[in-house]
C-alpha cells in the first residue's frame, strides 16, 4: 500500500513538472511572438514616417522650383542672357518629384543649387534688378523655401538614421530581414556643389 502511494506521488510530481515546463515554453513562445509583432509594427510605422518626411522634401523642392521660375522670369525682363537657365528650370519643373528616388532628388536639388547660384551672380550685374521689390520678395521666399528644404532634409535623415540603426541591430535585424528590409534607406545628402567656386560664361 505504502509503495503504491510513493509511485502515485512520483507520477504526480512528474506530471506537475511536465505541466510547468510546458507552461514556461508556451509563455516564452508568446513573449517571442509578441516581441516579433511589436518589432514588425515598429518597422512598418517608421517606414511611414520616412515616407512622410520624404513628402516634406517633395513639397519644399516643388516650392523652390516655382519660386526660381518666377525669379528667373523677373530677371529675364532685365536681361536675355538667362533664357537658357529659365528653360532649364522650366524643364526641371515638368519632373514629378513624387516619382523620384532619393538619389534623383539629391541630384535635382544640386541642379537647382547651381541654377540659383548662377542667377545670383547675374543679379550682381544689374543694380536695378537688385532693388526691384518683386525680385526681393521672391529672393526672400526662395530663402524661406531653402530653409524649409533643409528642415525637411534633417527630419528625413533623422528618421532614416533611426530606421537603419534598428535594421542592422541584433535581434531586430532578424525581423527586418524576414519582412523584406534587407538594405539601408538612402539619406538625402546636403548639396556638395555649394562648396565649389561658381563659373559663369555667357
Amino acid at each position: 500500500m505504502f509503495d503504491k502511494l510513493i509511485i502515485l506521488s512520483g507520477l504526480g510530481i512528474g506530471a506537475i513538472v511536465c505541466i510547468v515546463v510546458a507552461a514556461v515554453i508556451v509563455l516564452l513562445i508568446l513573449i517571442v511572438l509578441a516581441w516579433w509583432i511589436a518589432t514588425m509594427n515598429w518597422f512598418r510605422k517608421n517606414e511611414v514616417k520616412v515616407k512622410e518626411a520624404s513628402s516634406g522634401i517633395d513639397v519644399a523642392l516643388t516650392k523652390r522650383y516655382d519660386l526660381l521660375t518666377k525669379s528667373l522670369a523677373t530677371v529675364k525682363g532685365y536681361t536675355k542672357h538667362e533664357s537658357e537657365t529659365l528653360e532649364k528650370i522650366i524643364s526641371l519643373r515638368k519632373t514629378n518629384v513624387n516619382d523620384l528616388t532619393i538619389e534623383e532628388k539629391n541630384k535635382l536639388n544640386e541642379e537647382l543649387d547651381t541654377l540659383e547660384r548662377n542667377l545670383n551672380v547675374v543679379v550682381e550685374n544689374y543694380p536695378d534688378l537688385k532693388a526691384d521689390s518683386q525680385f526681393l520678395t521672391l529672393q526672400n521666399q526662395i530663402s524661406e523655401a531653402e530653409d524649409q528644404l533643409q528642415a525637411s532634409r534633417r527630419i528625413y535623415n533623422s528618421n532614416v538614421s533611426i530606421f537603419n540603426q534598428k535594421r542592422v541591430s541584433f535581434p531586430s535585424s532578424i525581423v527586418a530581414n524576414a519582412i523584406g528590409y534587407k538594405k539601408d534607406l538612402e539619406f538625402f545628402a546636403a548639396s556638395e556643389n555649394k562648396k565649389e567656386d561658381v563659373e559663369i560664361t555667357f
